[in-house]
């Protein structure tokens, strides 16, 4: 039996995890019997767990030098903690340095607390000035969403109102509602909860503190059959936790309940409240946070508050008659609601520092009415020149008689005061105004402001003598000799005010006044908005050539002029370009700039005048002859037009341009035979494609088809690489349905052109159009092996998958020309279209990564909102539509159908007079419209509505 005593001893043991160093050590040689034959008793290392128990100190004699002892492993991995630090460069960033702190082993020490302290102060100092507007955006964004998306209440609101429409008899028919829930659900009985007594707890925790048995199955293998009494209960501490149970008792700790009770709710609290300012936003949208009522006076912390009053006390005590302790000891208690507090303590303050007027005005402040007057009256008493306390003694009375009375005496202690003088002339009528005034410049000589007001209130000859004496006291002033300008101005004076101007900046210059060129346009700009054109124009002439290089003038002054246009200062933008034309009698660009900005900006008669001197100065400028041509045919004078064309083709005989000018004129106002007789006189003297062109369309559009043949087989003789003449030639064949011929036309065609895009599509069009569906795809691939990265011809073969029906092949198609024209906005906004309506937002963000400024990617958003109904955002995109492209006439079509279905006449209108300025050429809508020989004649506005009507909703 020695030996199942023996095997026992280690197994309590193990059970107990008890240390090995309280056994029996007897070494092994002792008990040579364990080793007989046949011994059934033994002990493995299973059965008594490891030798060493982990918070033993090492025993590692034989370990190399400084890993002997525990205190050399703590060291050790105290010193690879503090190697922790991550210093390489990947880690490290130009502003703010290594990612963790470089200084985070130091000590921290007391001036660190205070620069934390200060920091701190500073970004909630911060936060407090933006919090009114950042409370303001996230009110606005409330609304905004709630007038997105109103509420199932909100969008049944008209369904309610119609119930009073409902009669009697209807209410009554309406059948009743069965409960189709069973018995339990409809009468339901709550369960009763009733509190347990604390002693019932007491009770059970003394009952059921040790547990001695173990279960049998346990013992039948030696496990926990020790010799030890009392089962898990060890001799060492650490097998129970301390609870809830007082030590040495079984009865509850009725106050760490409490606690336990408060950190609970301390941490749903925190939960829910914003770690910023301490407030609740459980629900930011619900109707409770709207309501003002709900906001707090203050947000911080309560010990934050204890702290700086205390800091602030320590102040007052300290330093008695610093003032802004006072004052931010008031403020404080004022936050947190304490506001008869707040007056005691600055009453205190005024009493330690009556000479200072910021503790003056701040008891003036928190004081009501009649005892804040009583406080000013004191101060005033203290502090006779103090011309912020007179203002604040002003602003407490509500008669203006008793304002009046205290401004009065206010200037009789400070007489030099402008701000009190300014004060008190508000007050008074014009008569008594002027007056004060003359005593004010009296007293304040120096007010440029108090000189001014008076002149204004003066007749015009004491006017100018205030203005005088003005100069006089304040020669370095501009302000006084532009208002002198403005008033001879005024007053019919007109010769004078260059005068003056170029007098002010004499003086100015003699008084050492740098003239600064900025401020001089801004005062210019401002002139021109009061209505003083001459004195504007006069300070621009005088201004505009100063501190500028001679090479950049007039770069500058292009965009000086283009500023002033921006800021609506008109006169000043022409004063500009006129004196520009006096430098650059011979600019071409000049010209242009200036006539273009009278288009915009001016009359018709200004633009014909400017137009006149232009041709005289600059006659090779074809451009400009042809801009004073258009405008008398606009206004109706075709004689005027025809005489300045005249004029232009002495200056510039064999001239194109003025060529078909003429013949447009002349065919636009239905005199066609004359409009033949220039294009023949155009071929004969300057034969060029485009005459050719011309001369072919206008006999295709008046019905001379053999004529316009012939014609157009004479000019393929001479510019057989002209795309548009074959063009022309195979849709008048394709018109007279011979398709043989267009076939043959525009193969020849693209033999001759083989680049050109148009005649590519018009072939492969005819052979769609003819059934010929393999055909025209064949055509395309040819094409766009012939041209790559062509748009316009990846375009048209999706369109044409599509229209045959072949959806998948389409979007195979459109991932292809994608790959090859990745930028295309073409391509991009027809892919928008071509994805089922979930995908389209996803497209359109992908089709602005690539094309942010294309117009069609533009226009296919506005297409996407409209499709949306989201009305104001579509007519935002269509904006900036026409705004980046106004030649796309698409875009314009586009959106007068959008503004016909959901905008007002006003709009409309202004859409339409707005693509009649912009003249767009381009598009592809546009041109399918203007193009076609039945609409040569119409105008823009008139297309505008043919191309819109064209316009089907089916995006």
């Amino acid at each position: 039996m020695r030996h199942t005593a023996q095997a026992g001893v280690p197994t309590t043991a193990a059970g107990d995890n008890t240390p090995a160093t309280h056994l029996p050590s007897a070494p092994r040689a002792q008990h040579p019997e364990i080793l007989m034959p046949g011994a059934t008793g033994f002990t493995t290392r299973s059965d008594i767990g490891p030798a060493r128990d982990a918070n033993d100190p090492v025993d590692d004699r034989h370990a190399p030098p400084g890993k002997r002892t525990v205190g050399d492993q703590m060291k050790k991995s105290q010193a690879a903690d503090d190697d922790d630090e991550d210093l390489n460069d990947t880690n490290y960033d130009e502003f703010n340095g290594y990612a963790g702190s470089l200084f985070s082993s130091g000590p921290y020490e007391k001036d660190d607390e205070e620069a934390d302290a200060i920091y701190a102060a500073l970004d909630k100092r911060m936060d407090e000035r933006r919090k009114e507007r950042r409370e303001q955006r996230e009110k606005e964004e409330i609304e905004k969403y709630r007038m997105e998306r109103p509420k199932i209440q909100q969008q049944f609101s008209d369904l309610k109102r119609k119930l009073a429409e409902v009669t009697e008899e209807e209410w009554l028919s309406i059948p009743e509602v069965g409960d189709a829930r069973n018995k339990r659900q409809r009468n339901p009985r709550y369960e009763k909860l009733t509190p347990v007594p604390d002693s019932f707890f007491a009770k059970h925790l003394q009952t059921g503190e040790n547990h001695t048995s173990v279960d049998p199955r346990q013992t039948q293998f030696g496990g926990l059959n020790t010799p030890y009494p009392g089962g898990l209960n060890t001799p060492y501490p650490g097998g129970m936790t301390p609870g809830l149970m007082t030590p040495g008792t079984g009865e509850l700790d009725m106050r760490k309940i409490g606690q336990a009770r408060n950190t609970l709710m301390d941490m749903r609290l925190s939960q829910v409240s914003d770690s910023v300012s301490g407030q609740t936003v459980v629900d930011p949208k619900g109707y409770l946070t709207d309501l003002n009522s709900m906001i707090p006076t203050h947000g911080g912390d309560i010990n934050d508050i204890k702290k700086a009053r205390l800091l602030l006390k320590s102040v007052r005590e300290t330093n008695p008659h610093h003032p802004p302790a006072w004052i931010a000891s008031a403020r404080l208690e004022e936050v947190t609601g304490k506001l008869q507090v707040a007056r005691n303590l600055i009453m205190k303050g005024t009493e330690m520092c009556p000479k200072s007027e910021d503790v003056w005005l701040e008891a003036a402040r928190l004081q009501p009415g009649d005892t804040a007057k009583a406080v000013v009256a004191q101060a005033v008493r203290h502090l006779p020149q103090s011309v912020r306390i007179y203002i604040r003694a002003a602003e407490l009375e509500t008669d203006i008689r008793a304002k009046k009375r205290v401004l009065r005496k206010a200037l009789e202690h400070v007489p030099n005061s402008v701000r009190l003088w300014k004060a008190a002339v508000e007050l008074e009528e014009p008569e008594d105004a002027r007056i004060m005034l003359s005593r004010a410049v009296e007293c304040c000589p120096t007010s440029v402001e108090l000189w001014l007001a008076l002149a204004r209130l003066e007749t015009y000859e004491n006017a100018r003598k205030v203005l005088n004496k003005a100069r006089e006291n304040i020669p370095t002033d501009r302000h006084i000799w532009i208002t002198a300008a403005k008033l001879e101005e005024a007053n019919g004076n007109t010769q004078m005010v260059e005068k003056i101007i170029d007098r002010a900046i004499t003086s100015l210059r003699a008084n050492g006044v740098e003239i600064n060129r900025e401020q001089w346009i801004q005062d210019a700009e401002e002139c021109d908005k009061a209505g003083s054109v001459a004195t504007c124009q006069a300070v621009m002439r005088a201004v505009i050539g100063i501190g500028i290089e001679e090479e950049d003038r007039k770069h500058t002054w292009m965009e000086d002029a283009d500023s002033c246009v921006a800021h609506n200062a008109l006169e000043c933008a022409r004063a500009i370009y006129a004196y520009a034309l006096q430098v650059f009698p011979s600019k071409k660009s000049v010209w242009l700039r200036a006539a273009y900005f009278e288009k915009n900006h001016g009359t018709r008669e200004s633009l014909e005048a400017l137009l006149q001197r232009a041709v005289a100065h600059c006659p090779k400028a074809e451009v400009l002859w042809l801009m004073g041509a258009k405008s008398k045919w606009l206004a109706g004078d075709v004689p005027a037009a025809r005489s300045i064309l005249a004029l232009a083709f002495q200056a510039n005989p064999n001239s194109e341009e003025i060529w078909l000018a003429a013949v447009k004129l002349e065919s636009e106002n239905n005199e066609y035979e004359r409009a033949r007789r220039l294009l023949a006189k155009a071929r004969s003297s300057a034969p060029t494609a485009r005459v050719f062109m011309k001369s072919v369309k206008l006999e295709w559009v008046l019905g001379n088809i053999a004529a316009a043949q012939e014609l157009c087989e004479e000019a393929l003789k001479h510019y057989e690489d002209f795309p548009k003449l074959w063009m022309m030639k195979g849709q008048i064949e394709e018109q007279e349905e011979l398709t043989e011929k267009a076939r043959e036309a525009y193969n020849q065609g693209l033999k001759k052109c083989p680049h050109s895009t148009p005649l590519w599509l018009l072939l492969s069009r005819l052979e769609e159009k003819i059934g010929q569906l393999t055909r025209a795809r064949a055509i395309l691939e040819k094409s766009r092996l012939k041209n790559p990265k062509n748009p316009g011809l990846w375009l048209e073969s999706v369109r044409l998958e599509y229209r045959a029906g072949l959806k998948n092949i389409a979007n195979t198609l459109m991932a292809k020309a994608l790959q090859e024209c990745p930028s295309s906005g073409v391509l991009w906004s027809e892919a928008i279209f071509l994805e089922a309506r979930p995908q389209r937002k996803t497209k359109s963000v992908d089709a602005l990564k690539k094309c942010e400024h294309d117009p069609h990617v533009l226009l296919a958003v506005a297409k996407l909102f409209w499709s949306e109904r989201k009305i104001t955002k579509a007519r935002e995109w269509f904006l900036r539509t026409v705004k980046i492209d106004s030649d796309l006439g698409d875009a314009w079509a586009l959106f007068y159908k959008f503004e016909l279905q959901h905008g007002t006449e006003e709009q409309r209108e202004e859409v339409r007079r707005r693509c009649e300025n912009a003249e767009p050429r381009h598009g592809e809508l546009w041109c399918a419209v203007s193009k076609d020989i039945a609409n040569w004649q119409r105008k823009i506005g008139e297309i505008l509505v043919l191309v819109a009507a064209r316009i089907k909703n089916t995006f």
